[in-house]
């Protein structure tokens, strides 16, 4: 997948985690571009550890919501963070 490609996935992955994430979210369109993108990194990674296979980050369901899985943990942590 190339840069285009890496961009609409976290920029899609991102704006589904601000929708199912509880609470008020202040990031704007790069803020949530980049909360897609660590989170599709970071659901990439867990899912390899937890499933133990290889999740290639395409336009599939599986590492789609790998991604949003990701993305949204990012989010809970960055909102526990900016409360405190």
């Amino acid at each position: 997948m190339g840069i285009i490609g890496w961009i609409l996935f976290g920029l899609l992955a991102g704006a589904v985690a601000r929708v199912l994430t509880p609470g008020r979210q202040t990031i704007g369109c790069f803020g949530t571009l980049a909360v897609g993108v660590v989170g599709a990194l970071l659901g990439g990674f867990l899912g390899e550890v937890v499933f133990d296979t290889d999740v290639d980050v395409g336009w599939d369901l599986k590492p789609f919501l790998l991604a949003v899985a990701g993305a949204i943990v990012l989010l809970l942590g960055l909102n526990a963070v900016s409360r405190r």
